[in-house]
């Protein structure tokens, strides 16, 4: 097993060499900014799906007149965005040793607040594990649609390979992903630039979506057109573009010195082409009128589009596909298309790197302010987090499988964390600013401010638009959270409590009990009573006796190879080797309370893992069940052996009965 990880995850990295881990800007953006960058390939899709939910959306005229209102909603959401990236810069200079929404919440909004800043960050970081391989995995189905019934075990195999990228090391992870977040950068502004071409120059006509009515469970059946509340809807999904714009504000000391000003500019450089690419992918739509094409079904001759629980179905071809397919797809760079599609596919599945960078992080944190399983603290052999990176996997493979992969579904839960994060971020930004006063205080507070209030309006219409259709599934989850967080806090300062020295006075002259278990008399049981005489004077050995052969034997030998060492006979008439030695201890310590007890179990240890199965474990249930009791020590003692040795025929017999009798 050592073997193998050294091969899957690398050898380890020395604690000295950490600075070499650190991350230049260029690579920091392929692993903070996949996240938010990738969102480009489903935030238009997202608006245009919201705005689908009109009776007989694709048959109808007014159709194309209602998908014209993706260009005003997404100019609404660049503005949004440029704000809440000017605000996050601010948080990356005041806080250079990370922690996000969390740490700026607790110092300036109180702990209660920071916690529940926590939670949201932790569920958002679990969804942007689920949505992007979900939406990378749709990428794919929609280039191979055969593939369209397995998209739940392609979502876990590809969370295995990220989660295993990211065991080896942050740096290492960092240059893996920079090549296909990159060629997914180039490819999509040649897809805009090559699409803007075409339909200026009339080689791009408007699409005709498929005729098809919609059926289902409506919000409300009797909407013919584009409403104000649709509006909000299709704004709340269209925000998703502005998932992982914290992460560069949560992870600045991965950077290399001087890390807030990398970071500010690493930054600076992710908002830019996020807000070009969004644009750019949303003006290109509404000038050709490009739609996703849905999931439709036949029923009595007419195509139908299934709409659950207030949600249109996963489109069977996304909004980047389709797109790709029309400028590309009838010419000589027809091929183009594929690689269009390859690398929306690989950055949508490896933006999950974002979380999987600060989902550990954050979990570090926590658990240093002891509100998380310490174990999370610990950092790995390859200078990373591992306990948390699996703890993530895991979590989001579990979304995955309760959402058999839709992306629509997933992006209902996703936005109210993250908005939730930015409010709290932003509001405790401007306490820190009306404390500290610094010099332009004034306008630093106002900035972030403004980002405070906008972010809460987002989530207060996404909470409102989206409640039913999944929102309420977080808005529960957040307290529950916070509620398990303080739980385990409470445990760790109870233990801090009962562990301290303050007025502790050790019991004094405290008898010591030390019991040698002897099932037999071989080799294997000798360096357990010579260890037991090595540390007490009055060490005693006992024997369960269960066979009254094995029982005269033991006597037999015992004067011989016992070393003065008493022996106690516990006879068992219902054939328990465990039973009769914890009713001894439990009497023993009714008569003496305040005394420790040891108990040392001798076992012979043969080499590989097959012959240690032909041997019974007593002594390790013997260990379960004394070890959660008071005032008892159960001490091992092997005695290694090997598995398989040269063996005369005529002694076949004998050293067989030996090996049983243990």
């Amino acid at each position: 097993m050592a073997s193998i990880k050294r091969v899957l995850v690398g050898q380890p990295i020395a604690t000295d060499k950490a600075h070499h881990e650190r991350l230049p800007k260029v690579t920091a953006l392929a692993v903070f900014a996949s996240d938010a960058l990738s969102s480009t390939a489903y935030a238009t899709q997202e608006i245009m799906l919201a705005l689908m939910l009109t009776v007989g959306f694709a048959s109808r005229p007014e159709t194309l007149q209602n998908l014209d209102k993706i260009l005003p909603i997404g100019i609404a959401i660049a503005v949004l965005l440029g704000i809440v990236s000017i605000s996050y810069r601010q948080t990356v200079y005041a806080y250079p040793s990370g922690g996000g929404a969390y740490l700026v919440a607790k110092e300036n909004l109180g702990q209660n607040i920071g916690l529940i800043a926590a939670a949201a960050l932790l569920i958002d970081y679990v969804l942007t594990v689920a949505v992007s391989i979900a939406a990378g995995v749709a990428a794919i189905t929609s280039a191979f649609p055969n593939l369209q019934g397995a998209i739940v075990p392609i979502c876990f195999a590809c969370i295995a390979l990220v989660t295993l990228l990211n065991l080896r090391g942050a740096k290492e992870s960092g240059t893996l992903f920079a090549v296909p977040t990159y060629v997914f950068l180039a490819s999509i502004l040649i897809l805009l630039l090559c699409g803007f071409y075409r339909y200026w120059n009339g080689g791009l006509a408007s699409y005709a979506p498929l005729e098809a009515q919609i059926t289902g469970n409506l919000i409300n059946p009797e909407i013919k057109q584009v409403t104000l509340f649709l509006m909000l809807r299709a704004f709340a999904s269209g925000c998703t573009a502005l998932t992982g714009i914290e992460a560069i504000s949560d992870g600045v000391p991965a950077f290399r010195p001087p890390e807030s000003r990398n970071a500010a500019i690493t930054l600076v450089w992710m908002s830019t082409i996020l807000v070009t690419l969004f644009l750019g992918i949303t003006a290109l739509a509404y000038l050709s009128k490009t739609q996703p094409i849905l999931v439709t079904e036949t029923v009595g001759g007419a195509s139908q589009i299934a709409v659950h629980h207030g949600h249109v179905a996963d489109p069977s071809e996304t909004l980047i596909s389709v797109l790709a397919r029309r400028t590309f797809g009838d010419g000589a760079f027809a091929w183009f298309y594929y690689v269009i599609q390859a690398g929306t596919a690989l950055i949508l599945i490896l933006a999950a790197n974002t979380a999987y960078q600060d989902f550990p992080r954050l979990s570090s944190i926590l658990s240093r302010d002891r509100f998380m399983p310490r174990q999370l603290s610990n950092i790995g052999d390859r200078l990373v987090f591992t306990n948390g990176i699996i703890a993530l996997a895991l979590f989001s493979a579990l979304l995955i499988w309760a959402f058999k992969g839709s992306v629509t579904q997933l992006l209902a839960l996703y936005a109210v964390g993250v908005f939730m994060s930015f409010t709290l971020s932003q509001t405790g930004m401007v306490m820190h600013w009306l404390k500290l006063k610094v010099p332009r205080w004034q306008l630093f507070a106002t900035i972030n401010a403004t980002g405070a209030i906008s972010t809460f309006v987002v989530m207060c219409i996404i909470t409102y638009t989206k409640f039913l259709g999944g929102a309420w599934m977080v808005i529960a989850a957040i307290p529950l959270i916070v509620l398990l967080l303080r739980r385990i806090n409470t445990h760790y300062r109870s233990v801090s409590k009962q562990l301290s020295l303050d007025g502790y006075r050790p019991a004094q002259a405290l008898r010591h009990h030390v019991f040698v278990l002897a099932p037999d008399i071989h080799r294997g049981v000798i360096p357990a009573l010579q260890y037991a005489r090595s540390i007490s004077e009055d060490a005693k050995a006992i024997h369960v006796s269960i066979d009254p052969s094995r029982e005269a034997r033991v006597r037999e030998r015992w004067m011989q190879w016992s070393r003065g060492i008493p022996l106690i006979v516990l006879n068992s008439p219902f054939r328990s080797l465990l039973d009769p030695i914890v009713a001894h201890v439990d009497k023993l310590q009714k008569q003496e309370p305040n005394s420790l007890v040891t108990i040392i179990v001798p076992e012979f240890v043969p080499g590989g893992w097959f012959p240690k199965l032909l041997h019974g474990q007593a002594g390790l249930l013997l260990t379960v069940r004394l070890r959660l009791r008071r005032g008892v020590v159960v001490v091992s003692v092997p005695y290694h052996i090997e598995a398989y040795v040269d063996l005369p025929e005529a002694e076949e017999v004998v050293s067989s009965h030996a090996a049983h009798s243990h």
